[in-house]
């Protein structure tokens, strides 16, 4: 008799109805304001809560770590400019979307193109300084993906930084219908954050202010990071139907010396580890599959992990997280870590009680 077939997970599993007015296109107008759903990871209970509310839920042997970080305002807008073989280009005409998601070498980005049927290898871009309508910049596309993926060359320049942060727009995901303010330059970008490379934001981060981090510390809550730059894949949809089909992009993390040793510190100690969000979920259990039971060391390098039901969570024992898109990697991770039929119940409830979703949204809070 030949063994029974495991059925497949497919990513329809993940699908739940959400209203279009749920999805928050502006942050909430005080941070740490939000309304947070704190659920039982065991038994699947969950209450209402207020994110203000976080320090009574943590004990003072909890160790909790957070993404550092920062999001790069990589949203661009540029002409083109031609084939780079074209001696007599014409002006340039048409404006073209550019999202810079990934920095590959110190001049050479992965990005998203749009329109980008007619962007191919050996175009170049200009961009310009709207305040003095001068070329700030100039890039040459080098290599054409996938679903407008294309690797951009700036040409050598100083302050490649500087420049970004005066003519880039903050790159607000897709279901914020509206462009970018001049308030998202502070409130898409978490209190904490440092390391620039990001091309959104870790969201669950939103919700700290500094005087809640405080109060976190004088509760005796130890408090770490690391970086997990935030890439292309938040951007791509799932295009496949099993999660077996499913790969995501690379995206660079550093962990390190203290966040390792604490870590190490807590795991054996026996106390609880809370990560803030999914990229620090991601990172951690990343890094506990390359220990391979052994203690963590500080390093530097990428992932492509994928975290879906039946993994096992060899760090994370508490999770902070907003609400996400029905049938995202995000939701099948939260799942992985509370169990599908669970998590999409409170999703149901979140709905009925009109919780705020996505990355402006409100939060979930999983013990």
């Amino acid at each position: 008799m030949s063994p029974a077939r495991i059925k497949s997970v497919r990513v329809s599993d993940f699908h739940f109805d959400l209203p279009e007015d749920l999805i928050a296109q502006s942050p909430p107008a005080i941070r740490g304001s939000s309304r947070m759903l704190l659920m039982n990871r065991t038994t699947g209970a969950f209450t209402d809560q207020y994110f203000a509310e976080l320090p009574s839920h943590l004990q003072p042997s909890d160790l909790l770590i957070l993404n550092d970080s920062r999001v790069v305002p990589a949203r661009l807008y540029a002409t083109r400019a031609g084939l780079h073989t074209q001696s007599n280009s014409p002006d340039p005409t048409g404006r073209v979307e550019v999202l810079l998601t990934q920095q590959i070498e110190p001049h050479t980005w992965s990005s998203l193109v749009r329109p980008s049927r007619k962007i191919q290898p050996g175009e170049r871009l200009h961009f310009r300084d709207d305040s003095t309508n001068q070329i700030a910049l100039e890039a040459e596309v080098l290599a054409a993906g996938e679903f407008g993926e294309r690797t951009l060359r700036f040409s050598p320049t100083t302050g490649l930084s500087e420049i970004l942060n005066r003519i880039g727009h903050m790159p607000l995901p897709p279901y914020i219908h509206r462009e970018d303010a001049p308030e998202d330059r502070t409130r898409y970008q978490t209190v904490y954050s440092r390391e620039p490379g990001s091309a959104a934001a870790p969201t669950a981060g939103l919700h700290f202010t500094p005087e809640i981090l405080a109060q976190l510390r004088a509760n005796g809550v130890q408090i770490e990071t690391i970086t997990l730059h935030v890439g292309l894949g938040t951007f791509q949809p799932v295009r496949v139907a099993d999660l077996a089909d499913i790969r995501l992009h690379a995206e660079h993390y550093t962990l390190p010396a203290s966040t390792a040793a604490a870590i190490n510190s807590a795991l054996a100690q026996k106390r609880r580890i809370i990560a803030a969000g999914t990229t620090t979920t991601r990172t951690l259990e990343h890094c506990a599959l390359l220990a391979n039971g052994q203690p963590l060391a500080p390093h530097s390098g990428s992932t492509t992990i994928f975290i879906s039901p039946g993994q096992k969570f060899r760090i994370v024992s508490g999770l902070l997280t907003n609400f996400h898109l029905p049938e995202s990697t995000l939701l099948m991770l939260v799942s992985a870590f509370a169990g599908r039929e669970a998590v999409l119940a409170a999703y149901a409830h979140a709905v009925r009680e009109k919780y705020r979703f996505f990355s402006y949204g409100d939060c979930m809070l999983i013990l």
